[in-house]
């Protein structure tokens, strides 16, 4: 197959990345690479996923990934992983030694490993520029969700109707369960069981760099978990703090002992990132440094800063993200710029993840099994038209329109988009920005 080829298939499949942004994956491939890598570092604590995916699916896993590689013509295809997911490696170790052009490079049990940026300095040495992308040096990333979706559509013409989701925490059966896109959140928390607290929050995405959602809020192609916490807890507390506040914290708390940058990962890599000079701006109501302010636009979100740097219990990474809001409503970009040298004191300013779980309070979680599950049934589905970056998909059937599971119920627009699928068989009963279908029988559809 061709690389155009391959394009045109992922597109039409509806393949973005299974996690983060859900940048389209067929915009990331490029003729220019010398590397692939596939990304099994889940740094966050308590995502299971891509190792248990990995471990599940080795041999279609490997095999699309070495093919994608060939069809790319790059020097070579890298899995990175954590040391620590032994079961995952002893799984995808006699596969590996079945394909020439792949190899296995071990990571450390530290967060944030899974940080494109890092990975790439971790996997290759090679650093990317401050406002650049990976393929500046020769690189491209794909998760391992999002490369068995690939495999999917290349080998069996399965477009993308489905989402692994870790379900864990204060849920009756935590497990990782395959969800149809669109699925609203509550309904696969009461698939797990149900919450095990009153009046529980639910956080999408992770710890460190999810959001709080709503029940009826809907798993998407990037969602990579659901988390069940009581509404006392540290995560969710910060992640309910008011910006407001925490400039007022800063003011008055904020003792420039310079630790938010000297653990900051990006920071560390020599992208002009300083979290510390940030929160000196903020307290002392500096506008006369807007370097500081500017140098927003370089923060990863990682939020290390504040969830495990901070002696005081400030927020940078809340105020970095209100200053990043405000520069883009502003029309700023930021710009490629040459990192400084790598800091010397690098590998031994690493966030373990097990220390960093337990300044969560997430450490009685770390030691629950999550077991890899089966596919969960829906009863409707609201699937949104904008799950990625990049233009909205736009509609292909209109309210009364009876789909079959896996038809294509939005095309992609001009530019950088891709098609969507009905996630389950049923009816249509709205399109706006998003298309609602309610289940029916197969026997029903036409």
């Amino acid at each position: 197959m061709t690389i155009e080829e391959i394009k045109k298939t992922w597109q039409n499949a509806g393949i973005v990345g299974a996690g983060g942004a859900g940048f389209p994956s067929y915009g990331k491939l490029n003729t220019g690479a010398d590397t692939l890598i596939l990304n099994c570092a889940e740094c966050e604590p308590l995502l299971k996923l891509h190792r248990q995916l990995l471990a599940d699916k080795s041999v279609e896993i490997i095999s699309a990934f070495s093919e994608i590689g060939k069809a790319l013509g790059v020097k070579q295809c890298i899995i990175g992983i954590k040391s620590a997911y032994k079961s995952t490696l002893d799984a995808i170790a006699p596969i590996v030694r079945g394909y020439d052009n792949v190899t296995v490079k071990t990571l450390d049990e530290v967060y944030p490993a899974g940080d494109e940026v890092v990975l790439i300095y971790e996997v290759t040495g090679r650093v990317v520029a401050p406002g650049a992308l990976p393929i500046t040096q020769g690189v491209i990333v794909y998760n391992v969700e999002t490369v068995y979706n690939a495999y999917r559509a290349l080998h069996e013409e399965t477009p993308v109707i489905d989402k692994l989701v870790t379900v864990t925490c204060e849920v009756a059966h935590p497990q990782t369960v395959r969800v149809p896109i669109g699925t609203a959140v509550q309904d696969v928390v009461a698939y797990c069981g149900g919450a095990t607290v009153p009046d529980p929050v639910y956080v999408s995405g992770g710890a460190m760099m999810g959001r709080i959602v709503s029940g009826g809020d809907v798993i998407t192609k990037t969602t990579n978990a659901i988390l069940v916490l009581p509404a006392d807890h540290r995560v969710v507390q910060q992640k309910r703090r008011n910006p407001a506040l925490d400039a007022r914290r800063a003011q008055s708390a904020c003792c420039q002992c310079h630790m938010c940058s000297d653990l900051c990962p990006r920071h560390l890599l020599g992208h002009p990132i300083d979290p510390a000079r940030f929160m000196r701006a903020v307290s002392n109501h500096s506008a006369t440094d807007t370097e500081a302010y500017v140098q927003a636009l370089y923060c990863s979100g990682c939020g290390l800063c504040e969830s495990y740097s901070c002696m005081q219990g400030l927020s940078p990474r809340n105020l970095l993200d209100v200053a990043k809001q405000q520069l883009r409503k502003g029309g700023i970009k930021p710009q490629t710029l040459a990192p400084a040298p790598v800091a010397s004191a690098r590998n031994a300013r690493s966030a373990p993840v097990e220390r960093l779980a337990a300044r969560l309070g997430l450490g009685k979680y770390m030691r629950i099994e999550a077991p890899l599950s089966g596919d969960m049934p829906a009863t409707c589905v609201r699937v949104p038209l904008s799950m990625h970056i990049g233009a909205p998909s736009v509609p292909a059937v209109q309210a009364g329109d009876t789909v079959q599971k896996g038809q294509v119920i939005a095309l992609p627009a001009n530019g950088l988009s891709v098609a969507l699928h009905a996630p389950i068989h049923g009816r249509v009963t709205a399109v706006g920005n998003e298309i609602i279908i309610a289940a029916t029988q197969r026997s029903d559809t036409k």
